[in-house]
């Protein structure tokens, strides 16, 4: 055989190995999943950053990243135009989504519970209930965001009408503050940290708050499922194996919140959540760590309580018929390991 046939020989099997190394799958590659949290600073949707630092997604093979979207409603923007895979955060976004024909569900139930406080700056006093918004301007962290849903429930459950009152996005943490101390904001619906930071200043007082499972039903009527991570259903069913190793992550971070202290948690948490108050952070996790389900599973009655206040107000929603059964699945919880 000539040199030149040997060569072309040589080259040919090397061409071929290398397209079938870059055509195969690498058996140790991570899969990639991208998730937008409405947030991830805000205590109510800590178990995304804490499932990341405690090492359960590489533990499931999985390459999660977690993105920042201050706005749940602009989250879940994100996932319909599929930018993202998945969203944490509230579950009520799977009820309103179907009235308007697009079916996501929640995969794994966070939180049984808002851990959001309706705040009145001190400069309102004469604010001392829902009904007193009449002509008042109400922060919520975006418009059709899970906050301002509940703000027009509230309003509406105590005699006004949505045109009494206006709805502001402000976001949360210091631009919340800021709307707050410019006064350009009287009341307004956050969550932790931004609770504590304006009640230590005094800048603000509790009006109603939903980060108890009691002071919950007292304001909503029942068991409220809030925090979750839901996913639009034809993905889901299409990825079911990844699905899984997620959830099982998730299961694996929500028994550890139950099973630790406030302090263990935060320690495992970026610094920079703490906002310069590690102690005010740790108080208000172990004050509010109670919110959270023990297993991720979806807590009974609780849709049905979420389907109750949106049709209170929610043109989306008159006339519709809601199949609560395709708004979540515990099918997954269920099998987790």
């Amino acid at each position: 055989m000539s040199l030149a046939r040997i060569l072309l020989d040589s080259a040919a099997t090397t061409a071929l190995v290398a397209t079938m190394a870059l055509s195969a799958p690498s058996a140790h590659a991570d899969e990639k999943v991208s998730i937008m949290v409405g947030g991830y600073e805000k205590q109510i949707y800590l178990p995304a950053k804490l499932t990341e630092a405690l090492g359960y997604f590489k533990d499931e093979g999985l390459d999660v990243e977690l993105l920042n979207e201050p706005a749940g409603v602009d989250a879940e923007n994100e996932m319909l135009a599929g930018a993202v895979q998945g969203v944490v955060g509230f579950y009520d976004h799977c009820i309103d989504l179907q009235a308007k024909g697009k079916f996501v569900e929640s995969i794994v139930q966070f939180s049984q519970a808002p851990g959001e406080v309706e705040l009145v700056s001190t400069k309102h006093p004469e604010i001392k209930s829902p009904a007193d918004f009449k002509g008042m301007s109400l922060g919520v962290t975006g418009l059709g965001s899970s906050t301002n849903f509940l703000t027009q429930y509230l309003a509406v459950k105590n005699g006004l009408k949505l045109g009494d009152f206006t709805s502001v996005p402000v976001g949360a943490g210091t631009t919340f503050i800021a709307a707050m101390q410019q006064d350009k904001i009287q009341a307004g619906m956050t969550t932790e940290p931004t609770i504590t930071r304006l009640l230590k200043t005094g800048e603000a007082s509790v009006l109603i708050d939903m980060r108890t499972m009691e002071g919950t039903k007292a304001a909503l009527g029942g068991t409220y499922p809030a925090a979750s991570l839901y996913m639009q259903t034809d993905w889901v069913e299409a990825h079911k194996d990844t699905v899984q190793k997620l959830v099982n992550a998730f299961v694996k971070t929500q028994k550890f919140i139950n099973s630790h202290s406030g302090a263990e948690i935060a320690d495992k948490m970026p610094k920079d959540y703490y906002v310069g108050d590690k102690e005010g952070y740790v108080k208000a996790l172990d004050a509010g760590k109670a919110m959270f389900t023990p297993d991720g599973i979806m807590p009974e009655g609780g849709p049905e309580t979420v389907l109750t206040v949106l049709s209170a107000f929610s043109k989306d929603l008159q006339g519709k018929q809601i199949d609560l059964a395709k708004t979540y699945t515990s099918e997954f919880v269920k099998n987790a390991k």
